[in-house]
């Protein structure tokens, strides 16, 4: 709180000098109007009430009327005995409440306000939930004591700050109805009233071990009825368990129930001490030993009988659903199961032959939970679906939903294993491209190759619309034969390149006919190898560089002209078709030396071999060639003095 100027009480001594003066005499000498809580003070003759006269230092005498506040400063407690030093009198109480400031003053100033005041100055801080409380929540005349009020000056009890006690009780009903003492702090803390954090139940008289520490409060402390309900904390029944838990033996045993229970948990039993179950028509085996008493002993009469010749008479329902009511077994669970678990079968490949699906090649390794996926009470075990697809995706996506196949797998595959697939070649000869020739040692995977992209992505193409030999191969000849491919055999089928070729080999070209072309193969151009007429532009590039329809039709352009030019006609160079033709070259079948020279051949001249007259030879061009022009047609020229004698 601010510290107001002090009081002036120069005027208090003038008081005492002019004590009974005129009214007018009482006014001049007053410092100025009391406030409204003094107000009933005003006047010189009551001045003495709150000072006292001297003529030395002067004195105050709040504290004769303000008893309540001398009382807190006698115990030294509350915010003023805080504030102010031990011993302290009136004279220090006018540091902080200024008087004579007028009717309306505050004698008492929050600094900085009412709200930011620091509690803790009082001794007693505000913490937890206490904190964030309004004043008035706590200093309102509801809260002060009895014994309190008539201390207290100010009359509004709803304006003092005083008479409030530091017990919980001051503010707090007492929820528990005196069951636990007054003194709340022991289990409960500013931060909240619940849980009861301080509280610690193994200072009680019933200490919660094993499951009770998890039990809720309110399971054994009830709640109890009435115009203000309360719960009930002391008086609880604890000394036997009963207490608390019904019997659920029926009194079927006379021991207490702590002889074969603990407080770990209920199921955890400690048979009776001399009891033994083995002794009993149904030993424990097994499994059988980790159930709990009360899943046999449903209604905790032990003395009731007990059917249980069969497995079924404990386990109902049927979890199977009665798959194997009708089987060979039965409906006997010992046929596939033990005592020792029931998720362990007996049931193995043997048995499994027995059913109508005996399980062979590597369906003979396959866990049973491929198969029977596990569902609880839901697994199917008699499957009545036994086709491939029930169990294994269709990689090949449809391609053989279709006839003939309509995806029955088994037209190609095997138990034994999915690869390699058992699909003969007759099987393929049936099929609208039977392979023949050179295709029956292809690999399957150089045609059914696996798909990139589209609705086959990521498995091999088995059906093919496109069946023609250019679906697979590419065409070296670059189109050159388009028009012949084309054409369409009987069936409506394309050619394609067998109009040429031949499964058996790409060399085999038995199909093509030449005579068809603008130059039929005649004589001796029969037994040529193509690549003699049909030359490829690039060695490199070999067949696929070949211009077919390019091949030379002239003799020159294959053959080297022998002659050395000297039939050749103008610049068209030589005709060999004049003198040969294309069976043979020697002797020129079609040369008439009586119709195409200027010596005619009669006589015995008709019978002369030709190089009896053509001898002449010549170097050409780095060759020898035998000259025909000019040869002499005197006779002397060849038969010399015989011929002029004979003539």
């Amino acid at each position: 709180m601010r510290r107001p100027i002090r009081l002036a009480t120069v005027f208090l001594f003038s008081a005492g000098i002019f004590g009974f003066g005129a009214t007018i005499a009482r006014a001049q000498i007053s410092p100025g109007p009391l406030s409204k809580a003094h107000s009933f003070l005003e006047g010189a003759t009551n001045c003495t009430q709150c000072h006292q006269i001297s003529f030395g230092t002067s004195q105050f005498k709040c504290l004769d009327c303000h008893t309540e506040i001398r009382q807190r400063l006698a115990e030294h407690r509350g915010l003023h005995a805080n504030l102010l030093p031990k011993g302290a009198t009136g004279k220090d109480c006018v540091t902080c409440h200024s008087e004579h400031n007028g009717i309306d003053f505050n004698l008492i100033h929050w600094q900085p306000s009412i709200q930011a005041f620091d509690h803790s100055k009082t001794g007693y801080p505000l913490t937890g939930k206490h904190a964030g409380l309004a004043c008035k929540q706590c200093h309102n005349a509801q809260n002060i004591p009895t014994n309190q009020r008539s201390s207290i000056v100010v009359k509004d009890l709803n304006r003092t700050f005083l008479g409030l006690s530091r017990d919980c009780s001051t503010c707090h009903a007492d929820e528990h109805h005196g069951q636990l003492g007054q003194t709340c702090a022991n289990c409960h803390t500013e931060a909240g009233w619940k849980p009861a954090t301080k509280f610690d139940h193994a200072t009680a008289k019933f200490r919660l071990t094993g499951a009770h520490a998890n039990v809720a409060c309110e399971k054994c402390h009830v709640t109890v009825a009435g115009p203000k309900p309360y719960v009930k904390y002391v008086g609880v029944a604890f000394g036997k368990c009963s207490d608390c838990h019904a019997d659920p033996h029926h009194g079927a045993f006379k021991n207490s129930c702590e002889s074969c229970h603990n407080t770990t948990s209920w199921k955890q039993v400690k048979l009776t001490q001399g009891f033994d179950h083995s002794k009993t028509p149904f030993p424990l085996l097994g499994g059988h030993k980790a159930v709990p008493c009360e899943g046999c002993h449903k209604t905790g009469d032990f003395n009731a009988a007990i059917r249980f010749q069969k497995c079924v008479d404990c386990h109902t329902p049927d979890p199977h659903r009665g798959q194997f009511a009708r089987s060979r077994f039965g409906g006997d669970c010992s046929s596939c199961h033990t005592v020792e678990s029931f998720r362990t079968t007996t049931f193995d490949v043997k048995e499994h032959a027995e059913t109508s699906y005996p399980l062979k090649g590597k369906h003979a390794g396959v866990a049973c939970a491929q198969c029977h996926i596990p569902k609880g009470a839901e697994t199917v075990f008699a499957i009545q679906d036994v086709r491939c697809a029930s169990c294994h995706a269709d990689i090949h996506k449809g391609q053989f939903a279709g006839p003939s196949h309509k995806n029955r797998c088994e037209d190609c595959h095997t138990v034994a294993g999915f690869q390699p697939a058992q699909f003969t070649l007759a099987q393929h000869n049936s099929t609208r491209f039977a392979l023949t020739g050179a295709h029956l040692a292809v690999p399957c995977i150089s045609c059914h190759t696996v798909v990139k992209s589209g609705a086959l992505a990521g498995t091999a193409k088995y059906r093919f619309e496109d069946r023609s030999c250019t679906a697979c191969h590419n065409d070296p000849h670059k189109g050159q034969f388009a028009k012949v491919m084309a054409t369409k055999r009987a069936d409506g089928s394309v050619q394609s390149c067998a109009a040429c070729h031949s499964t058996n080999s790409w060399l085999e070209i038995s199909s093509f006919d030449h005579s068809k072309t603008g130059f039929p193969l005649e004589g001796a151009h029969r037994s040529l190898v193509c690549s003699q007429c049909h030359r490829p532009a690039n060695p490199k590039a070999g067949i696929q560089s070949i211009n077919f329809k390019g091949a030379p039709t002239k003799c020159a352009a294959c053959h080297d002209d022998v002659h050395g030019g000297q039939f050749a006609v103008s610049t068209s160079g030589t005709d060999c078709s004049r003198c040969h033709d294309s069976v043979q070259w020697k002797p020129a079948p079609l040369f008439n030396h009586d119709t195409q020279t200027a010596f005619a051949l009669k006589g015995a001249h008709e019978h002369v071999a030709c190089d009896q007259c053509h001898k002449v030879f010549r170097e050409i061009g780095g060759k020898r060639v035998l000259f025909y022009k000019p040869t002499p047609k005197e006779c002397a020229a060849c038969h010399g003095q015989e011929g002029k004698e004979g003539g």
